[in-house]
């Protein structure tokens, strides 16, 4: 393992070495001049081909969305995706990765609902760990839910998050950086480009991480490479292949739950601050998440106006390791550690086929695309049962649990869940029309028809078949001053098909499967878009109300059942900038407000008129500004920084239990770099203030302390 990325790196350098030789020294003056000659308005990308599934400028969609280019990711020595994030608009971590099959991945929460990122360039892309971000070319942070152009088992109510990745071009160039920093952060990535003739160019990307946590264990170690191709085979027909492989392992900090069944226990925070470097694991207990993605996409065009674009994607990721929990003892101090060895996969397949045309009739301009999509997946698991692993006493800082393989494989020896397959398939077919009725007036819509069969639960004796769901979205557009301010308004639909559950009746006889119909969301928004001032100012802002309705709640008479029919209300404002007022001065900031309760369910339950646990804080802002000095004894010397603010979160928030609050915190970064034409040098401070703060769902999670990174880069 330690050898491969020094293999690699060698393998790349000699690459590029050997193409750098071949090409002539004014293609290298050039392609530095083009480099240096690029927008200084980094921040800003005025378009986007997957959102809407056509070519609309952000000014015609009537849809919100954050996009957070490389260059960001760049400017603040991004080494994974939840710090990326920290640059759109009210979106904020719940979870961290688990590692934990099915749904290992980060889990975030954007508009009052959870979601994890699972798209890569529009399509699936499953994982059961963390992304690494050697690759990504822009993150698209998609507002609302977006059922009608991405289905129901791809996205969240509240959006999506969509990668982008990088994409060969027609020339010699790449990129080698080095990051070391606290917590022993060690990074070594690499970006190499290279045409192999006219019509054909290779790019790999790559990278090698490994860092440990602040606190007394935890460590994160990975290889990660993506090779991608792209042929141009006529002047009409292309293709683009992107593969990523990943290999990972880690040793993670057990989440600490506070009980959903018992009055709370803790009052306020003190405990939890006594104990903020405690990680109640070792290193010895690991999960290793292997994963591999492929899309391979070919495009015709028919003509200048009419296109045909084929996707074939395929994903798997493996679960093998350990895993645990600390649960509430409900008694103010004990926690009870749950373990498990997990072991299962992951695959996804998909298959994509999109008509894109741009059109006349009469005299309206239309914009269109209609698509079918095929998703199958399928998750394995044959992970051993749980076993209640011995007690943490937060007080008296007592761990009767013996956190070494051997111990635990030992206690595990006879517990099993046995093997289960889950499948499902989903058959769609879309289309969405954008009709322009003036060059300052056009409307979008859009509508989906879904069939969902298969069974989503390895433990479930009945299939869900046919279930068939129609998801409509409509859009308007005016641009009172053109391609500067368009005022727009949406409806958008999103659903979600929802396991099947074993339920009983309460004393837990009469065992028995029970099938739900799709929960909906309705969503209503409003705002502003600008482009202001020769493209140096960039502004959204919106209204928002989601109504998420036929919610499957706990029966308040009978916990071991579920019912339908619960509504959930999210609406909000959002706010968000990306501005280059002067020169070598970039900015991208963001405010959201967001107000959620649960409005229809049975009071038993404890959650009417509640603010759900899955909604986060209900303020939100983040800001970065990143200034590049242009001239004088300091030209080229760049100075950034940053804030990062939430209100206070209301984790566990019921009324028959009780509500606990994580404060509210503040976080300052700062970075300084000096940037010459082929090389770089960053040194970041993150968390400045040595801020103690948390993030949860339910769950109690330390973030990290200050640290320092430092970064060097060659160009070529």
């Amino acid at each position: 393992m330690k050898k491969t990325p020094l293999m690699f790196g060698l393998m790349l350098s000699g690459l590029a070495v050997q193409a750098q030789q071949q090409a002539a020294p004014d293609t290298l003056k050039q392609q530095l001049l083009e480099e240096v000659q690029i927008s200084e308005d980094k921040y800003k990308i005025n378009e986007s081909h997957t959102v809407g599934k056509l070519a609309l400028k952000d000014l015609e969609n009537p849809q919100v969305y954050n996009t957070i280019p490389k260059a960001v990711l760049k400017d603040q020595l991004v080494t994974n995706l939840n710090d990326a994030l920290k640059n759109a608009t009210g979106i904020t971590r719940l979870w961290e990765s688990t590692g934990r099959g099915g749904d290992g991945a980060e889990f975030y929460s954007m508009r009052g609902f959870a979601l994890q990122p699972n798209l890569v360039n529009g399509m699936a892309s499953i994982s059961n760990g963390g992304l690494d971000p050697a690759n990504v070319e822009n993150i698209e942070v998609v507002k609302g839910p977006s059922g009608t152009l991405y289905g129901g088992n791809l996205i969240a109510y509240g959006g999506l998050i969509n990668i982008m990745t990088k994409k060969p071009y027609d020339r010699l160039g790449g990129e080698f950086s080095y990051i070391a920093g606290s917590y022993g952060l060690n990074r070594f990535t690499a970006d190499v480009n290279a045409p192999l003739s006219q019509s054909v160019s290779v790019r790999v990307n790559t990278a090698y991480h490994y860092e440990n946590t602040f606190q007394d264990a935890g460590f994160n170690r990975s290889f990660f490479i993506a090779p991608s191709v792209k042929f141009v085979a006529t002047d009409k027909l292309s293709f683009f292949v992107n593969t990523e492989f990943k290999s990972g392992e880690s040793a993670n900090a057990p989440m600490i739950f506070l009980s959903r069944y018992s009055p709370l226990s803790f009052s306020g925070m003190d405990i939890f601050e006594q104990n903020y470097k405690k990680s109640y694991t070792s290193n010895n207990l690991t999960i290793k998440n292997p994963s591999f993605g492929l899309q391979a996409q070919m495009i015709y065009a028919f003509s200048q106006n009419w296109k045909a674009q084929t996707i074939v994607s395929r994903s798997n990721t493996k679960t093998d390791g350990y895993y645990q929990y600390l649960w509430d003892a409900a008694n103010g101090d004990e926690f009870t550690r749950f373990m498990s060895k997990r072991s299962g996969a992951t695959n996804a397949t998909g298959i994509q086929q999109n008509f894109t045309g741009d059109f006349t009739i009469g005299k309206l301009r239309n914009r269109l695309v209609v698509g079918v999509d095929y998703i199958q997946k399928q998750v394995q698991n044959n992970s051993s049962g749980w076993i209640d692993y011995g007690k943490v006493s937060l007080k008296n800082q007592i761990d009767s649990g013996i956190l070494t393989t051997q111990a635990v494989d030992n206690a595990l020896l006879h517990s099993t869940e046995g093997n289960a397959i889950a499948t499902t398939k989903i058959l769609s077919a879309y289309i969405s029309d954008v009709i322009n009725f003036s060059p300052k007036l056009s409307a979008m819509l859009s509508l989906r028809v879904d069939n969902f069969n298969g069974n989503p639960s390895g433990y479930a004796t009945q299939e869900v078949k046919n279930q068939t769901t129609l998801s409509p979205k409509f859009g308007l557009v005016y641009q009172p001053v053109k391609d500067k301010v368009s005022l727009f308004g949406n409806y958008m639909n999103g659903f979600v098909n929802i396991d099947p559950a074993q339920v009983s009746d309460i004393d837990g006889r009469n065992p028995r499967m029970k099938l739900f119909d799709p929960e909906h969301a309705n969503q209503l928004e409003f705002g502003l878009k600008s482009n202001l001032w020769h493209n140096k100012l960039g502004l959204t802002a919106s209204y928002y109300n989601i109504e998420v309705g036929n919610k499957v709640m706990t029966d308040p008479t009978n916990p071991n059942n579920s019912i339908q029919g619960g509504t959930v209300s999210s609406k909000g404002i959002e706010v968000s900038l990306v501005a280059h007022p002067v020169a070598g001065l970039n900015i991208i900031s963001g405010y959201s407000y967001n107000d959620s309760k649960v409005t229809k369910d049975a009071p038993e339950a404890g959650y009417l008129g509640m603010r759900p646990e899955e909604a986060g804080p209900q303020n939100l802002f983040n800001f970065w500004a990143n200034y590049k000095i242009p001239q004088g004894a300091l030209k080229n010397f760049t100075i950034g920084l940053g804030l990062n603010a939430a209100s206070e979160n209301k984790i566990l928030n019921r009324a028959n239990i009780g509500t606990f609050t994580l404060p509210g915190y503040a976080i300052f970064n700062a970075s300084l770099a000096y940037t010459a034409e082929q090389y770089s040098v960053n040194l970041k401070v993150d968390n400045l203030s040595n801020e103690h703060y948390f993030s949860g769902w339910s769950t109690i999670t330390p973030q990290k302390l200050r640290s320092l990174s430092l970064g060097l880069s060659f160009k070529f």
